[in-house]
């Protein structure tokens, strides 16, 4: 079967036209080239702070987040608001304002637990990695992933409401129910955000997506392959829709775990400091991770072991809470450790970490702590009790500014990268493998500095991992250096 061509889109040329003025707005750091080859780093350097038993890592001076990075501090204002499933918004009571911040400072991070006997540690040191282009020409590819099926297809996720192979022939369009804009505005988090593929594909060809539509909701939705081999438009069945109150801080990351059930990131819904309480709230979907049975029920079933099924004025789809914005959380293949991305505001970038990937109840935190320090913007005491402090962190300085979740490493090409949890930077390009030690205790390492605007990580079906460049349109799949 011939692919099928993407329909000619004037974004290819507009984006090349601004790539220059888009990192200048984007990025506080120094100069960087508006070429997306990627330049090497210093493989030795260590520039993410590893939490450490009894070291909080330090904080560096304040830089203040610009509008046009992923979890961008905005001033627009909008009242979080509650649906049922599949049905319209109601919108919800105003939050009380909380008390005001305590001094007390955040309790150190627990002590680290020891890598996996069977798994050896990670020599960060001897690793140096290089990129090598995959695909390009793609209009804001925000995600890379695979059906799982065996065919060795790589899907790639554009936020204008495409779906193409790698090769660049088009999968699904979507685009006139998808509400996006450009990556110059500062609306630009809204969009096609999520793709997962049924555990049992190759037998039903379901996958999901998670987008916001023209009336600015957060559409979660499943599509059938049709027997051309291509997503059937015409097949969209809804599970859930959500409002969206701000056009940044969306989540959008789908996956499907070990237990068959679909895992949903969702960020606070706004940048207005007060309303990010709705993070500890479990009265609505903002600031969680969501886990639903899609095929439990219609649109869909809640697992019974999730956490806060019966508990009153709790929604049941959460499985856990405290997040500012998860717009990109990965499970290892291994081991099914949880891995999730964390952007901060003015300070701290960090990870958050659950081995074994049972992260039922957990609280990471959002709004209280920073990363691992008190939030100086809170609305609500700095009481750390039973939080889930983040495994590293880094300073929003040097051009640093949005962490990009990414996965940890388990492809073929590169045996001593394996086990490596591999993340990266969205303004200043930069890209890190982090891993414990054999004590327990998290390091992070610097490996490549590239002139890309980062938007996010990808796996295939072998366990590949590649980056995304937002500006060129480029996918690059990371090779040994």
């Amino acid at each position: 079967m011939s692919p099928t061509p993407k329909p000619t889109r004037a974004a290819y040329i507009y984006v090349g036209v601004i790539a220059g003025l888009l990192l200048l707005i984007a990025c506080s750091g120094p100069d960087r080239s508006s070429d997306p080859t990627p330049t090497p780093g210093d493989a030795a350097a260590v520039t993410a702070t590893s939490t450490e038993p009894g070291s909080p890592p330090s904080t560096d001076d304040q830089q203040p987040t610009t509008p046009d990075q992923p979890g961008a501090t905005e001033p627009e204002t909008g009242d979080p608001q509650s649906t049922e499933p599949g049905g319209e918004p109601t919108p919800t009571s105003p939050t009380d304002p909380a008390p005001e911040p305590s001094p007390t400072p955040p309790e150190q991070a627990p002590t680290p637990t020891p890598a996996p006997p069977d798994l050896p540690p990670v020599d960060l040191g001897a690793l140096a990695i290089g990129v090598e282009l995959a695909g390009s020409a793609f209009d804001q590819p925000l995600l890379v992933t695979h059906a799982g099926d065996g065919s060795g297809r790589a899907f790639v996720l554009e936020k204008t409401g495409y779906i193409s192979l790698l090769d660049g022939s088009l999968y699904l369009d979507i685009s006139d129910r998808v509400l996006w804009y450009d990556l110059i505005t500062q609306e630009h988090e809204l969009g096609l955000l999520g793709l997962a593929f049924h555990p049992d594909f190759e037998n039903n060809r379901y996958f999901y997506v998670h987008y916001t539509d023209l009336n600015q909701e957060h559409v979660i939705s499943r599509f059938t392959e049709g027997p051309n081999g291509q997503g059937d438009p015409s097949s969209e069945y809804v599970l859930l829709r959500y409002p969206q109150p701000d056009v940044n801080f969306v989540g959008g990351m789908l996956h499907f775990g070990r237990d068959g059930y679909l895992y949903i990131g969702m960020g606070t819904g706004t940048s207005v400091d007060p309303d990010q309480v709705v993070a500890q709230e479990l009265d609505n979907l903002f600031g969680k991770l969501l886990r639903i049975d899609v095929d439990g029920g219609e649109p869909y079933g809640i697992p019974p072991d999730n956490p806060f099924v019966g508990v009153e004025g709790a929604r049941p789809e959460i499985w856990a809470y405290g997040l500012r914005n998860p717009w990109r959380f990965a499970f290892d293949r291994v081991t099914n450790d949880l891995y999730i991305g964390g952007p901060g505001e003015f300070r701290k970038e960090w990870v958050n970490f659950v081995e074994g990937g049972d992260a039922a109840g957990l609280n990471f935190g959002w709004p209280i702590i920073e990363g691992d320090e008190c939030w100086e913007a809170a609305v609500m005491p700095c009481d750390t009790t039973g939080l889930e402090f983040p495994i590293l962190t880094y300073p929003r300085a040097d051009g640093n500014c949005v962490i990009i979740g990414g996965y940890p490493y388990r492809g073929p090409s590169y045996p001593a990268l394996q086990g490596a949890y591999l993340y990266g930077d969205y303004c200043s390009g930069r890209i890190w493998a982090a891993a414990r030690d054999a004590e327990g205790v998290w390091n992070s390492v610097e490996l490549l500095d590239t002139d890309m605007l980062i938007t996010s990580f990808g796996e295939d079906e072998a366990g590949e991992v590649y980056v995304i460049d937002g500006l060129s349109g480029g996918v690059y799949r990371i090779v040994p250096g």
